[in-house]
């Protein structure tokens, strides 16, 4: 047996591979059912075995007390870094036990994707409590603005046929997601925000929350939010997206002449369960009237629905890139080298917190 292993180890050595690169790499996902996150997670891997960095994915099935109890297990069975996408977003006593964990073992810990808290400032104090932590993600904001962006350019391009039972103003459905999540209080804000900066500018009222009883929701520092339906189960599921449509639409609807004329969704599995109620009340399919729906993450199931003309747009969340820097990340920090070092141009350490890979839209042109 010490043959064999002095054999491996000199094979290692020949091969130019760091001590680094064997490290053992537990990566804990929020849930595997997530349709994104499970891109997020191919190409993660693959980018971990191409720097020959052995690795376990765990996942925590949405369950935050299932995260930290293998994430535990593994710091006490012994593992060289933990990777985090925290099934709590935004909780920042849960993402400080999380780190307490790294610190207590000394292995660096990587959170990425759903932030440690709704507030950068604890973001900020968190990660710089630690010299071997550090958030890899996007900018929270630059998704909403994008994708509002979108539905100004699209409504001001075709507001009379969007404009169903003709009463000058574009009504809307807002599915949020996770209530407490950074990324959905940001694409909830800013989609509704920028997309009434293009129908302000062309001369058009500001878009309407399609239940006029509903009350206007807050964010924990009392700054305005706006209208939305949350999911309760904090899935983004195309189920969510589905029944809350079904169950509109057996209210509001052409025949009652208030007919729900805009549908913004905060990820694509939301926007795609939205379609699927959709199709079966007889829109968005086969030359019917097609309801504009526009989601977050230019997941395939988006891209098709988008080529199929059954989707307007989404915003385009590279999984690529951001699973292949979350895996490279760690491989510096392993390493002890630059956090930046080898990563792809446009991806940059931002506020001394957080490595942001870059937003995009995508319409299908």
């Amino acid at each position: 047996m010490k043959k064999i292993l002095a054999l491996v180890l000199s094979l290692v050595l020949v091969a130019g591979l760091s001590t680094a690169a064997l490290a053992d790499v537990t990566v804990s996902w929020y849930n595997f059912g997530d349709a994104f996150s499970s891109y997020v997670r191919d190409y993660a891997s693959a980018k971990f075995e191409a720097l020959g960095i052995p690795f376990v994915n765990k996942d925590s099935n949405n369950i935050q007390q299932t995260q930290n109890d293998d994430l535990q297990t593994a710091v006490v069975t012994g593992t060289d870094a933990l990777v985090v996408q925290m099934v709590d977003s935004g909780a920042y006593a849960t993402a400080k036990n999380i780190l307490q964990m790294g610190v207590d073992a000394g292995i660096p810990v990587v959170f990425f994707s759903r932030v440690m808290s709704t507030n950068n400032d604890e973001c900020a104090e968190l990660v710089g409590s630690y010299d071997k932590t550090i958030y890899v993600g996007t900018d929270p904001a630059e998704a909403g603005v994008y994708q509002g962006q979108m539905i100004g350019e699209y409504l001001v391009a075709n507001y009379d046929a969007v404009d169903l039972n003709g009463d000058g103003v574009i009504s809307y459905v807002m599915l949020k997601g996770d209530q407490a999540n950074q990324e959905a209080i940001y694409r909830t804000m800013y989609s509704v925000i920028y997309a009434n900066q293009a129908l302000e500018a062309a001369g058009k009222p500001a878009i309407k929350f399609y239940d006029d009883a509903a009350e206007m929701h807050y964010t924990a520092d009392g700054s305005e939010e706006g209208y939305y339906i949350v999911d309760p189960t904090a899935s983004w599921s195309q189920t969510f997206g589905n029944e809350t449509i079904t169950t509109i639409l057996s209210q509001y609807n052409e025949s009652n002449g208030n007919m729900p004329e805009l549908i913004i969704a905060n990820n694509d599995d939301m926007a795609i369960g939205a379609i699927n109620a959709l199709k079966v009340a007889g829109y968005n399919t086969n030359g019917a009237t097609v309801i504009p729906v526009f989601g977050v993450d230019a997941t395939q199931f988006a891209k098709d629905a988008i080529a199929a003309g059954e989707m307007i747009g989404t915003v385009e969340q590279s999984s690529q890139k951001l699973g292949e820097t979350v895996a490279k990340v760690t491989d510096n920090m392993l390493k002890g080298a630059e956090l930046t070092e080898g990563l792809d141009e446009g991806i940059e350490l931002r506020d001394g917190w957080q490595i942001v890979v870059p937003y995009g839209k995508y319409t299908g042109e």
